[in-house]
């Protein structure tokens, strides 16, 4: 692992406050490796020897089960996973791949296992962590069984629209399938309604997305915090997709410093 990337692990914010010593204990073992795209990082049902770190590129996060997938989320840089499985010593629940050429730290769990047990400040950001991972899960469990396809992408446009500079025009910053994914509907009911909208308050044109009518487009979707976040604190964002950066463009450097459990 390269000595320049220390400091950037070092900020995340389930590394920031733990002891010296202990931080090195963590990395001394890590190492880093570039895989192409579409490269299955880990399986689910495996065992956690890993806490895995994107540097570089991005990384889906997906589960399957009799023939079908569903996305769970899409890490940038610099994120993590999966947290949860490594402390517990228990196998993934979820499977990771590669979207684009990306480089990866890989942190043995053993060591981690160690520090949790030793380091308080480490332990309180793991919890907190894993708190702000399962908030992210409660809140996208209400919004696929409460709202329909149609609030849904509503309701995530509105979310977007939050980070953008102008508060008005973003560009996508996944593909559209695995929008769909993330949102529990298959490619042709998200081009639905996506078509639906543009007759409320939001014009798409190819990944860009212009909200026409702001007002409209929240009587769709009816936003809450308690669904749509966001979380108090300036607590990690934990599972969701990545968010538009200036001008609407996804670049690494918008995602520097967030983890994912």
């Amino acid at each position: 692992m390269r000595d320049a990337e220390l400091p950037d692990i070092r900020q995340l914010p389930l590394f920031r406050t733990m002891a010296e010593a202990n931080f090195a204990t963590v990395t001394r073992a890590a190492y880093d490796q570039t895989f192409p795209a579409q490269v299955q990082l880990i399986d689910e049902g495996a065992t956690a020897d890993f806490l895995h770190i994107v540097i570089e590129g991005s990384v889906e996060l997906f589960a399957g089960w009799q023939g079908r997938e569903t996305t769970l989320a899409v890490l940038r840089p610099v994120s993590t996973f999966i947290l949860a499985a490594c402390i517990r010593d228990a196998p993934y629940l979820m499977s990771a791949r590669t979207l684009e050429k990306t480089r990866v730290i890989l942190v043995p769990s053993v060591d981690l296992r160690a520090v949790f047990r030793i380091d308080p400040e480490f332990a309180m950001a793991t919890i907190t962590e894993l708190a702000a991972c399962y908030r992210s899960v409660v809140r996208h469990t209400k919004d696929l069984k409460l709202r329909s396809a149609r609030e849904r992408l509503a309701a995530y446009i509105l979310k977007q629209a939050r980070t953008a500079p102008n508060g008005v025009s973003f560009l996508l910053p996944i593909e559209k399938r695995l929008l769909a994914s993330f949102l529990g509907i298959t490619p042709e009911s998200l081009s639905r309604a996506m078509k639906s909208l543009q007759e409320v308050g939001a014009k798409v044109d190819g990944q860009r997305i212009i909200i026409t009518d702001r007002r409209a487009l929240e009587a769709v979707a009816h936003p809450t915090p308690l669904i749509d976040g966001p979380d108090h604190e300036g607590l990690t964002a934990g599972l969701e997709l990545p968010e538009a950066g200036v001008d609407g463009l996804v670049r690494p450097e918008d995602f520097a410093l967030s983890g994912r459990t």
